[in-house]
């Protein structure tokens, strides 16, 4: 049993254009240093970049894109004796979503381009087609989980 009261979720405002809690997530999670209005520029810019791109709504590209980077397992370590197991386990929604939002952000931070805003609708839209850095690392989760499935019956 913990110590510490268990944390509680506050709500989220929508964001100002969209009206879309998700996109105001997305802000708070790429944002650095307390620059809210510089990300915001930044989201709504990829925004209108993926609009010209795929002539679909980008609320709808950017909710695709999250949905096909979402991860279902990951692997914890746990150790059992004196070895250390990579245990698969499943992953709550809100935990998947973060992932998601946060892998998204890192590919595009990595990648070369020419602004944030150029790279992040680059990583939206391959995110969007099931390609891309973000894509991958979705991949590369599901397998690690799947070659360590002997392993699940140490699930805690």
């Amino acid at each position: 049993m913990g110590r510490h009261k268990k944390s509680v979720d506050r709500p989220v405002a929508p964001d100002v254009k969209y009206n879309s809690k998700v996109i105001s997530k997305f802000v708070t999670r790429m944002m650095l240093d307390g620059k809210k209005a510089t990300c915001t520029r930044i989201v709504y810019d990829a925004m209108d970049k993926l609009k010209k791109k795929t002539d679909k709504d980008p609320l709808e590209v950017l909710l695709k894109a999250l949905e096909n980077v979402k991860p279902l397992v990951e692997v914890k370590s746990r150790r059992v004796g004196g070895a250390t197991y990579q245990v698969p386990v499943e992953i709550r929604d809100s935990r998947r979503e973060a992932l998601a939002m946060r892998w998204i952000i890192d590919a595009a931070r990595a990648r070369s381009g020419h602004g944030m805003a150029d790279t992040l609708s680059a990583e939206l839209f391959d995110a969007f087609n099931n390609t891309g850095t973000a894509f991958k690392k979705k991949e590369d989760t599901h397998k690690m989980a799947e070659a360590n499935k002997a392993f699940a019956h140490y699930r805690w």
